[in-house]
Order: structure tokens, then sequence, then C-alpha cells
């Protein structure tokens, strides 16, 4: 009797330290392909979460039981090694995402003049700079790694104004802030904003995340996407400023359809927020947009397994189109101010 006591007394000492020995959540950082990432795990749904800080912070990783549901058909230390150029995983697109036409950006009115011999804007065909300056940016600091009984999260930090041959593409002094948690196998990407100038400066940032639903073909997916509004645009993608009605349906299948779209007038359920997802072979994954993401540019292009929801602040060229008067929805954040706004990603079914 003594001995059954003396078991069940050392059973009950030591079950706290191993239950602590395998936590549901972590967050830690580890080498992969010999670079160092950060991974958040969460063992109850059998979820782990990818990031590598030091090209552009992206996510490279969502695997729920082992799959990748993120579209990354590279190891991470190639991507590293091509210097981040591809684009998969979630690129971050700051301080603009997608398009900005003519050569520059009109603010507070004044017309700024992009010089591509900085290499920080990358400019195309008629002038247009592309997805902003911090895709592949080294620049990301990581301030804080840590797992608790409810999450597992990383937050890092780039501090715009320390690097004159960002400002000098954009002249407004500010601090971005990610956090990346992992909760109940639900991914939260929550962005804070800070502008240190001391002009009020137009928020038109965004991410590209690459959805593929591993094992079923893109022909045996669909797509849903909540808006009511279509933004039109120009022969190089550019928006024009016209808006016209969206007509999708509830659900749009990948099979002969393609997308290189945008859209606003977001449909919102009582939380305000929006829904958007692909689903096939039973499987899911959702991304649900934070209020102030306002528009949702869907990309799937032809002979790829991939496509893309991205949460976007403004319109493609939101910017100049407020300036001439056709997109007054802009957001702007005053001197001292900060902007922040979620997106979340989740997956099921797998």
């Amino acid at each position: 009797m003594q001995q059954k006591l003396l078991r069940r007394s050392l059973l009950l000492l030591f079950l706290p330290l191993l239950a602590g020995a395998a936590p549901r959540y972590r967050a830690e950082k580890i080498l992969d392909h010999g670079v160092e990432v950060i991974r958040l795990s969460d063992s109850a749904r059998s979820v782990e979460i990818g990031v590598v800080p030091s090209v552009g912070n992206r996510v490279y990783e969502f695997k729920i039981k082992g799959k990748n549901i993120l579209y990354f058909p590279t190891d991470v230390g190639q991507f590293k090694a091509s210097g981040g150029k591809a684009f998969n995983g979630i690129p971050v697109l700051m301080p603009w995402a997608n398009r900005m036409a003519g050569g520059g950006f009109w603010a507070n009115d004044k017309w700024y003049v992009f010089n591509g011999k900085l290499g920080t804007v990358r400019l195309g065909p008629g002038d247009i700079a592309i997805h902003g300056m911090l895709t592949a940016s080294p620049y990301w600091q990581v301030t804080a790694v840590k797992a608790d009984g409810k999450s597992a999260y990383v937050t890092s930090r780039l501090s715009f104004w320390k690097y004159p041959d960002m400002m000098a593409n954009w002249p407004f002094a500010q601090d971005y802030e990610i956090t990346y948690r992992l909760a109940d196998g639900t991914l939260e990407v929550s962005t804070t904003v800070t502008n240190l100038s001391t002009d009020p400066m137009p928020m038109s940032i965004g991410f590209h995340p690459y959805f593929n639903i591993p094992d079923v073909p893109r022909a045996e997916t669909t797509v849903h996407i909540p808006a009511r509004k279509h933004v039109e645009t120009d022969a190089h993608l550019v928006a024009t400023g016209e808006m016209t009605p969206a007509a999708l349906g509830d659900e749009i299948s990948l099979r002969d359809r393609t997308f290189d779209d945008g859209f606003t007038d977001l449909v919102r359920d009582s939380d305000n927020k929006a829904r958007a997802w692909v689903q096939g072979g039973g499987k899911k994954i959702e991304v649900i947009y934070g209020p102030k993401f306002q528009v949702a540019v869907v990309y799937a292009p032809p002979k790829q397994n991939y496509v893309c929801f991205e949460p976007m602040a403004a319109i493609t060229n939101g910017v100049n189109l407020a300036h001439e008067g056709k997109y007054p929805e802009l957001q702007v954040v005053a001197p001292g101010a900060k902007w922040q706004e979620s997106f979340w990603v989740r997956g099921s079914g797998f």
C-alpha cells in the first residue's frame, strides 16, 4: 500500500515536468538548409510555420500534417542564395503593394520621382514600380520569439528611416512591425506601421500569399471571393479608378478560369471580417481580411497550381488615383500615428 502511495506521489510530482517537456506551442530559432529561421508549431493541430526574417521576413512554410499549403518550390537555402527574388510563400509588399504607375507618386500635393538607380525600386516597362521595396529585405530584426499556453509567435521590426536609399524613394520616416502568431492552427499576420515623419503618409501596403492544396490538382479546386466590386485596369494592369459589379457568385471553378484581378467593397461578416477561400478534395484554405485590408487581389495564372489571395490596404496605384480624385478610400496615417491590421490564414480537412 505504501509503495502504491509512493508511486502515486512521484507520478503527481513529475507530471508537471512531463507536461512542460512537451508543450503544445513552441517558438524556436533553428537552422534550415543552413539558414536561420523561426519555427512556430502547434502540436495539437499538427501545424508548423516557417519564417525567414533575413529574406524579407517571409513565411515560407505553413505545414499541416507535414504538407506545405504555401507554394514554395525550393528549399530556404536555395531561396536565400538566389537573393529572394522569386515570389512564393507570403511576400511582404511595402511601402506599397503591386503597381505604382508613372515613375513616382503623389502625396500631400507633391510629386515624388522614383530613382531606379538606387536599386531599391523595381521599375518595369512604362516606369511602373511594383511590389514596394521590402520583398527580400535583409533589414528585419527579430525582437521576440515566444510561446505560452495559448500561442507561439515571432515579432520582427524594420526601421525604414535608417536606410537612405529607401527613404530617397519613399520619403516618410516610419517603422514596420510584423507579428506572426500561431494559435489553434490559425496563423495571424499582424502589422503595425508607425509614421515618424512630419507629414501625413499614404497607406498602400499589402501581402502576396501563394496557396496550393497539396495533392489536389487546380482543376479540382474552387474559390470564393467575397467582393461586390471589380477594380478595372488598363493594359498594364494599373487601376483606372473605375469600379464595376463583381458578379462572382458563391464559388468559381479554377478548371478553366484564371485571375489577375483586384476586388473591393468586400462582403464582411458581423465581425467586420471578409473571408476568401480555395477548396478541393475535401480540403480548404481560408484567408480572413481585417477591416483595414480593404482590397483583395486574386492571382491565379494559367498552368500553375497555386492561387493568391492578396490582402491590400488600397487598390493598385491607389496613392496616385487618390490625388486625381478617383479613389477617396485611400487610408492616410497622420504624423506620429500608427496603422495596425491583421489577416489570418487557416486550413481545414487536412
